[in-house]
C-alpha cells in the first residue's frame, strides 16, 4: 500500500502536471489560440453532429460521440473532486482550474484529431481508434510498444477507476443518503450496466446522447439555484477567487507562498482529473462517431472539456464558495452537498446524492468502452465479449468492498496513460496542424478562420 502510495506520488506529482500543462500550452500556441477563437464553433459542429451521418463513417453519431465521453468525464471529480480542491488549494484552485480547461481544450482537439485521423476498421467492420492507433499507424511499427502501454495502462485502469470505484462511491451515498443496502446498489447497477454495454458502442452512445445532457442540466440547473440564494455574495466570490489564485488564501492556512502553491497544484490536478485532457480517452470514442473530418471531429471533442470544466465544475465551486460553507471543515462530497443543503434545506442532500450517483453511473458506461478498445488492440475482437461480461460481473464485487489499494492503483494507471499519449502528441503535432491548416482554408457558411 505504501509504496503505491509513493509510485501514485510520483506519477501524478509536480512533474506530470508541467508535462500535461506544458504540452497543452505548446499545442495551444502551435495552433494559434484556434480551439479558444473557436469555441463558438465547437457549439454549432455540436448541434450539426446530432445527425447520424453516413453509417460507413462510423457506428455513433459526433454528437453521441461527444456524449460517451462526456459520460465518462463528468462524474464524481466534479463533484467531489472540484470540493478537494477548494479545501486544500483555497478558492483560487478554481482559477488554475479554468486556466488547465482552457489550455486543455487544445491538448483534447489534437488526441481527437489525431485519432479519427489514424483510425481503422476492426474485424467486426467498425471503426476504431486512439492513442494507441494513432502511435501504431502515425508514429510506425517501431514505437509500437508505447501504444502497447498505453493500451495495457488503460485496460486495467478501466477496471479501478471506470468501475469498482464508480460503482462504490454510487453505493456509498445511496446507503446514507436512502439507507440502500451496498450489495443491492450493486446488483441494481450491474443489471443496468449489462443492459447498455452488452448492446455495444451503439447502445451506450444512444444513453449517452439521452442521458448526459439532461444530468448536465438539470445539475446546473440546481447549482445556479444555490447562487440565486446567495447572488449577494457573487461579485466577492469571484473576487476571492481572483484573489487566492496570485496571493494565496488556503482553507487549511499556512503561509502566502505555499497557499498560492497549492491553489496552482490542486486546481491544475483536478482539471486534468475530471477532464481527462492529456490521457488520450476522448479520442477513443470520437473515433467510432460519423466523420469524414478529423478537424470538425476534433472542433466537437474539445468542447467536452469546455463543458466538463468550465460549465459544470464551475458551478460546483461556485456554488461552495459563494454559500461559505468552503472553509467549515468539510471536504469532498460532504462539502458540496453542504452548499446544495445550505440552499435548499431538506432537499440539497437528496439532489446532490442524485447527481453523484447518475454521474458515476454515466462514468461506468464511458469507461467501459475505453477499455474494451484497449483490451481489443492487446488480443483482438475475441476479446470484447469476455471483457464485457467480467466487466459487469466485477461491479457487485466493487459495490461492497474496501477499495483504497484498487483506487490508488488504477489512478496511478490513469496516470500512466498520459505519457504514451503525450508523447505522441508533440512527435505528431505537425500532422494535427497540418489538417488543421487546410480545413481553416475551406469557406465555412458562418466564419472562416486561418492558422497562417
Amino acid at each position: 500500500m505504501q509504496a503505491i502510495t509513493v509510485i501514485n506520488d510520483l506519477v501524478w506529482g509536480t512533474p506530470m502536471l508541467i508535462a500535461i500543462l506544458g504540452s497543452g500550452l505548446f499545442l495551444m500556441l502551435s495552433l494559434k489560440f484556434m480551439p479558444i477563437l473557436n469555441i463558438w464553433r465547437g457549439f454549432v459542429e455540436i448541434w450539426k453532429g446530432r445527425a447520424q451521418g453516413d453509417v460507413s463513417t462510423g457506428q455513433i453519431s459526433p454528437f453521441a460521440a461527444l456524449m460517451t465521453t462526456l459520460a465518462a468525464t463528468v462524474g464524481t471529480g466534479n463533484i467531489a473532486g472540484v470540493a478537494t480542491a477548494i479545501v486544500l488549494g483555497g478558492p483560487g484552485a478554481l482559477f488554475w482550474m479554468w486556466c488547465t480547461a482552457l489550455v486543455g481544450m487544445a491538448t483534447k482537439y489534437c488526441e481527437v484529431v489525431l485519432a479519427v485521423h489514424f483510425r481503422e476498421k476492426n474485424n467486426h467492420n467498425h471503426f476504431v481508434g486512439g492513442p494507441m492507433y494513432a502511435i501504431k499507424n502515425g508514429l510506425g511499427y517501431r514505437w509500437a510498444w508505447l501504444g502497447t502501454c498505453f493500451a495495457i495502462f488503460g485496460g486495467l485502469a478501466s477496471f479501478g477507476i471506470g468501475n469498482m470505484v464508480q460503482v462504490n462511491s454510487m453505493a456509498a451515498s445511496l446507503s446514507v443518503s436512502f439507507a440502500i443496502p451496498a450489495w443491492l446498489s450493486g446488483v441494481c447497477v450491474m443489471v443496468l450496466v449489462g443492459l447498455v454495454i452488452l448492446g455495444g458502442i451503439q447502445r451506450i452512445g444512444a444513453v449517452a446522447k439521452t442521458l448526459v445532457p439532461f444530468m448536465c442540466l438539470a445539475y446546473v440547473i440546481a447549482a445556479m439555484v444555490v447562487l440565486i440564494v446567495n447572488y449577494h455574495a457573487i461579485p466577492d466570490a469571484l473576487l476571492l477567487i481572483f484573489d487566492s489564485a496570485f496571493n494565496g488564501h488556503a482553507a487549511v492556512g499556512g503561509f502566502t507562498g505555499a497557499a498560492m502553491i497549492a491553489a496552482i497544484r490542486f486546481g491544475v490536478a483536478r482539471g486534468i482529473f475530471s477532464n481527462e485532457a492529456g490521457l488520450g480517452s476522448a479520442g477513443i470514442a470520437q473515433a467510432a462517431g460519423t466523420s469524414e473530418d478529423p478537424v470538425t471531429s476534433g472542433l466537437i471533442g474539445m468542447m467536452g472539456t469546455f463543458i466538463d470544466t468550465l460549465i459544470v465544475c464551475s458551478m460546483t465551486g461556485l456554488a461552495i464558495i459563494c454559500s461559505g460553507v468552503w472553509s467549515n471543515g468539510l471536504s469532498g462530497a460532504a462539502l458540496s452537498s453542504a452548499a446544495f443543503e445550505s440552499a435548499m434545506p431538506g432537499t440539497g442532500n437528496y439532489i446532490l446524492t442524485t447527481a453523484l450517483v447518475v454521474f458515476a453511473f454515466t462514468t461506468i458506461l464511458g469507461w467501459s468502452y475505453y477499455g474494451e478498445r484497449c483490451w481489443e488492440f492487446l488480443f483482438g475482437a475475441r476479446a470484447i465479449l469476455p471483457y464485457r461480461l467480467i466487466w459487469v460481473l466485477i461491479l457487485p464485487l466493487g459495490a461492497v468492498s474496501q477499495l483504497d489499494t484498487v483506487w490508488l492503483l488504477a489512478d496511478t494507471l490513469n496516470g500512466l496513460m498520459a505519457l504514451p499519449n503525450l508523447i505522441a502528441l508533440l512527435v505528431l503535432s505537425p500532422v494535427v496542424i497540418k489538417l488543421t491548416q487546410e480545413h481553416f482554408k475551406k469557406p465555412y457558411i458562418l466564419f472562416t478562420y486561418s492558422l497562417v
